[in-house]
């Protein structure tokens, strides 16, 4: 099928500390759930409800994995761009089994870092990590659209001559 698009936008809080796993290639693997949520008023009861969606991620790129390492902490809130990718296993009785995932790899994804600078987390406890606030901590987009451009794609005439004869 021509045409087709498989493109992921989440934003929301993580529920743990990423976890790393590194292969035998010199490779890894960044990984986490990202919880989204949303509100209503039942219009019967008037009472307040909730619904979270909980979504796996997990980030290939190395330079995405290795920002989500250093700066991501189980409550911090993160925008995320990737595409979803469905994975087969067999439990230990052998039954097929699939998950899918939301995954950044290399090409078109893209991570933003939502908290400010004085917040962060607010997981509060687990893991012993600790949010201080750093001067050298990152703020904003990180994206795998090119580095040079300061992560944005360059513009459509930024190469063009002026020198162009019509």
């Amino acid at each position: 099928m021509a045409g087709s698009v498989n493109k992921v936008i989440l934003v929301g809080n993580l529920g743990k500390d990423p976890e790393s796993r590194s292969f035998a290639n010199g490779g890894k693997v960044v990984s986490f759930s990202v919880a989204t949520s949303e509100g209503w008023k039942d219009k019967n009861t008037g009472e307040r409800k909730d619904k979270t969606e909980w979504h796996n991620v997990s980030i290939f790129s190395d330079g995405l994995a290795r920002v989500a390492e250093q700066y991501l902490k189980k409550g911090s809130k993160v925008y995320l761009e990737g595409q979803l990718e469905t994975r087969k296993w067999q439990d230990k009785d052998g039954n097929d089994r699939y998950s899918t995932d939301v995954v950044l790899r290399n090409f078109n994804s893209s991570m933003v870092l939502l908290d400010g600078r004085e917040g962060g987390g607010g997981g509060g406890g687990g893991g012993g990590y600790e949010r201080t606030n750093r001067d050298d901590a990152p703020r904003g987009n990180y994206q795998n659209r090119g580095a040079a451009t300061g992560g944005r794609p360059p513009a459509f005439d930024a190469d063009l001559d002026d020198d162009v004869p019509f």
